[in-house]
Order: C-alpha cells, then structure tokens, then sequence
C-alpha cells in the first residue's frame, strides 16, 4: 500500500477522495475510526462509501469489503459504474458481500445463534481470511432489523467494541429524516468517531442542491461548513455553499 496522507506526526489519515472535503477533515479520517454516513434516502449514501473504498483500492492498495444489506451485488456494480467505478476490475481487493445471500447461505446456523453473532462470526473469520483495512456496512438500520435488537443501547454498545477490535476503518451508513441532519443526541452517534452528514438543501422553489458536511470528527480540527455536493463523472468535489 502506499504511503498513508499524514497531516500530523501522530494521526494517519485516510482521504475520501471527495476533492474539496479532504482538506476540511485535516487530510481524511483516521485510521481505525468508525464513521457514520447520515442521510435520507437520495442523498448518495453508499455512492460515497463505495467511492472512499474503490479509490483507496485503485489509488493505495486497500484491501476492503463492501457488505450490502439493501440491494444486490449486482445493483450496486452498475450504479457504481455510472460513476466510473468498475467494481468487477478489482474484485480481488475489494469484496462485495450480499447480505442476503450471505444470511441464505448461514441459515443453518441461526437455528442455534442469533444473526448478530452469525455476523460477527462471518466477519471475523473473514478478516482471518481476506485482512481487509476497509469495511462499509451498508447499512447499520437493515443490520439493527435483522438481528432484532431489543436493548438498543447496550448492544450497539458491543456492537461498535466488536468493530473496534477488528482494527480496520468502519464506515456505517445511516438513515436520518429527509431534510434533517442526525441528531447528535442519539446512542449511535456517541459511539461513532466521527458523523458525515449527506442531505438536499432547498436553495429556491426550483431549485435543490446536495450538500455534505462533516459534524464529528475526532482528533481532527474539522470545518463545520456545509459544502455543495457535485458529481461530474468519476470526479466527487465538495464546494463552498454560498446559497441559503
């Protein structure tokens, strides 16, 4: 792998690849952070994630997995190449894991287990396997239904100890309300290093935009700034918002 972006002598940081952000969160996220990616359905959630994952591939060597628990394998390959990530050319270090064909073939083992163990135990047998640096599970709401979670608290309080320990960095994605940004008073949002907020911002009757901005970020003087989210090609650049 490449030489990581280092901006500090103590944090090395792991750029998203979006031109225009990486220079507000200090060169990227840390290492080993777990990052949620916030926003109401449209707003590029897991286009973006592939896009951190695809580009530290090609660019750095990473090796990654991509664990879709909303659409199929094949949904996401060809959405992705309408951004110019051909996911089939590097299939060898980034793994696309279908959740429900994932779920079909460990059936059997959930008669005796609860899923979230079957997941764990999935995962980590994985890392032993394939020792990935990236992981974007997408997305944390379909994992919580899944696995049926009654005591919300407490076990995404071990669910996020157990992704610590895989020492990789996690990217989370996350529904929040159309319009609204997370809200920071929330369990998941405590646990997570750092929050990347993706959402539409009326800017006239007309007119709408995407906007990002970083909320949370540890150990990063991050800007607070809301900035235009724009896509041309292969190319993610976030821009000053200047509108309302």
């Amino acid at each position: 792998m490449d030489a990581e972006v280092k901006w500090s002598s103590t944090i090395t940081r792991i750029p998203t690849y979006i031109e225009g952000f990486d220079e507000a969160l200090e060169g990227g996220i840390p290492t080993g952070y777990i990052v949620l990616i916030a926003g109401s359905p449209g707003t590029m959630k897991s286009t973006v994630a592939c896009n951190v994952l695809y580009n530290n591939v090609i660019k750095r060597g990473a090796k990654c997995i991509y664990m879709t628990l909303e659409q199929s394998r094949q949904s996401l390959e060809t959405q992705s190449l309408r951004f110019g990530m051909d996911l089939g050319a590097v299939r060898e270090s980034m793994h696309v894991l279908d959740f429900a064909v994932v779920r079909r073939n460990l059936k059997h083992l959930t008669a005796k287990k609860s899923w979230m163990e079957v997941f764990k135990m999935y995962i980590s047998n994985l890392k032993e396997s394939f020792p990935f640096d990236f992981v974007v599970i997408d997305s944390l709401d379909v994992l919580e239904m899944a696995s049926e979670i009654q005591n919300k608290r407490d076990e995404l309080f071990y669910l996020f100890e157990w992704l610590r320990e895989l020492n990789s960095t996690i990217l989370l994605t996350c529904e929040t309300p159309a319009g609204k940004l997370i809200e920071l008073g929330n369990d998941v949002s405590y646990l997570a290093d750092g929050i990347i907020s993706l959402y539409i911002q009326d800017v006239s009757d007309v007119e709408a935009q995407r906007r990002i901005r970083c909320l949370k970020l540890r150990s990063t003087n991050h800007s607070m700034d809301s900035f235009t989210f724009i896509t041309e090609g292969n190319r993610f650049m976030a821009v000053k918002a200047i509108s309302k």
